[in-house]
């Protein structure tokens, strides 16, 4: 499980990052496509989320042993 959970908080670390330097390379967008809130920061805020999330589980493992 504390494998799983690792593995998931770089993937979801990794891609919020990814989606955090495409919002910032593409910031004209953001005033002419109001969809692209959902695509580039939305997805970049929920990764986020779900990486420290998965970074708690695990440090809360870490620590009930």
């Amino acid at each position: 499980m504390r494998a799983y959970l690792a593995t998931t908080g770089v993937l979801f670390a990794l891609l919020a990052l990814a989606h955090l330097l495409r919002t910032i390379a593409e910031s004209s967008r953001l005033a002419t496509d109001p969809w692209f809130i959902l695509e580039g920061p939305g997805i970049g805020i929920a990764a986020g989320a779900i990486c420290v999330w998965a970074w708690r589980l695990l440090r809360l493992q870490a620590t009930s042993r």
